[in-house]
Parts: structure tokens; sequence; C-alpha cells
């Protein structure tokens, strides 16, 4: 039976969705924007809105058991692909060794008017 993981250290759904899904030992969860969790507004600039996304899901993880360390699968959409390099930098750093599986592509928006958002699969271990 699926649980639902929801915690205050990442902003609120902004839509008929949970933060995340755990199923057996997998973490599903939902797409994070750079918004801020206190204001749910978003951080200025595609730098800063990576960093928070990431901190974003990260919470989200902790919250539901996992960690940056049991990601076995990212998805990144970008409002403006030349955000790639950016992007791409700010991430790796979340990612100590092994780096997970990983799509990334240009979408028309995002919610808010997001720069990007980043979603995850990871394993509980």
């Amino acid at each position: 039976m699926a649980k639902v993981v929801a915690t205050d250290k990442a902003p609120a759904a902004v839509g008929a969705y949970s933060q995340a899904m755990v199923t057996g030992n997998l973490v599903f969860t939902s797409g994070q924007l750079g918004l801020i969790p206190e204001t749910g507004e978003l951080q200025e600039g595609v730098a800063a809105q990576a960093k928070q996304a990431m901190d974003n899901l990260g919470a989200v993880l902790e919250e539901a058991g996992a960690g940056f360390d049991s990601v076995v699968k990212t998805v990144i959409y970008l409002a403006d692909i030349a955000d790639f390099g950016v992007v791409n930098e700010i991430y790796a750093g979340y990612f100590e060794k092994d780096p997970p599986a990983r799509c990334c592509f240009e979408v028309a928006a995002l919610p808010k008017g997001g720069l990007l958002e980043i979603e995850c699969i990871a394993e509980i271990k």
C-alpha cells in the first residue's frame, strides 16, 4: 500500500498531488520548483532556483527515509535549455559519487513561472 510523504521543510503542493509517495522501498517524488518553503515565493534566477529545488527535493527525500545517495533516477524540466550548464553544475554538487540516471529537457512553461523543476525516484535503504 502506498504512503503519502509530506513535510513542511519543502513547499506545500500547488495542486492536487502529494510531495511524494512511498511504495515498497521506493520513493516517487513530485517535481520540486525553486520555491522557498516558508513563503511559497520563487527564488530569483536559475542558479538560486536550482539550489532551492534540490534542497526541497532533499527535504522530501529525508522525510521519506531516503537521501540523495539513494536516488536512482531524476528528471529535470527547464524553461530554457540554455540554462543546462548552470543547473547541471549545481545538481552535480548534490551527488558525491555515482550520480543517478537522468533526463533533462526544455518545456514550454512551468508552474508559477518557475525556471526549472526536478523530480526523482529513490530507494529507501
